[in-house]
Order: structure tokens, then C-alpha cells, then sequence
């Protein structure tokens, strides 16, 4: 199993199942949700999705470090301010809230399942490995910012 840590980009995975979660949903039933309440509730979560990926991405380049999730090591710096005070892992929580965005607009009740899938795959092969890396590049001040920030909210 360790073959998939720090394999694939989050993006990427996120991308993968938003593609399942249209295909399976399409065959299924769809809720009765009016077009135009699903379109508004989907672009107001896509929006708050994106506004905290991209709080994460601007923390981290003021900071110098890298972005990039397969390179974990390559980081410089521990960023612990602006989002990262709420949330260890703003970027990928980002992507969540877009993976719910979707969820709303394709309106399938079995899209829902792709969302816990996303957590327990990110949360096994890229956060876990993160935190590893983290923890040996940055010791104790890693360790007592895990103490005090939550890993998704």
C-alpha cells in the first residue's frame, strides 16, 4: 500500500472521482431539486471551496515553500498562520467542498459515496505520509502545531 503514498495529485484524485460521481449517478435516480437552487448552491460551495484551496496556496507561497504534494520533503518552511490556524490542510479540504459542490449539482444520492472515499484516500496516501515527512523535518514545533490544528476542520 505504501506504493500509493504520495503518488498521486490530490487534484487529480479529486478530478478521478468527480468523473465517477457523474457516470454512476447518471443511470440512478436524481433528487427534485429545482436546476437553478442546484446551480446556486454548487457555485456558492465551489466558491468558499476554492477561496480556502487558494488561502492555503497564497500561505504557502509567502511563506517560500513548496506547494506541490508529491515533494513533501522539499518543504522549507512550517506554515502554521492565516488558514493553517483552522485547518492543517486547507488545500485538500478545498477540494472537498468542490467534490460536495458537485455532489449538489449532479443532484445523484449516489454521488454522496465518492465523498468519504476522497477522505479516507487522501487521508491514507497523502496526508499521513505528509505528516511523516513534516514531523521528521520540523520536530516538535510540528508536533505541538498537530496538537493544536485539526487535520481537515
Amino acid at each position: 500500500m505504501n506504493a500509493l503514498e504520495l503518488k498521486i495529485p490530490p487534484p487529480l484524485v479529486a478530478l478521478c472521482l468527480a468523473i465517477l460521481m457523474w457516470l454512476t449517478a447518471r443511470p440512478t435516480g436524481s433528487l427534485a431539486v429545482p436546476g437553478g437552487l442546484r446551480l446556486g448552491v454548487a457555485l456558492a460551495l465551489v466558491g468558499v471551496g476554492l477561496g480556502i484551496s487558494v488561502s492555503g496556496v497564497v500561505a504557502f507561497r509567502r511563506a517560500r515553500t513548496t506547494v506541490n504534494p508529491i515533494k513533501a520533503s522539499s518543504a522549507s518552511a512550517l506554515v502554521v498562520s492565516g488558514i493553517y490556524r483552522y485547518t492543517r490542510n486547507p488545500m485538500y479540504l478545498g477540494l472537498l467542498i468542490a467534490l460536495v459542490a458537485w455532489a449538489v449539482y449532479v443532484s445523484r444520492p449516489l454521488a454522496l459515496i465518492f465523498l468519504p472515499v476522497y477522505v479516507l484516500y487522501i487521508t491514507r496516501f497523502q496526508i499521513v505520509p505528509e505528516e511523516r515527512i513534516l514531523g521528521s523535518l520540523f520536530g516538535t514545533a510540528y508536533s505541538a502545531y498537530r496538537a493544536r490544528v485539526r487535520r481537515w476542520l
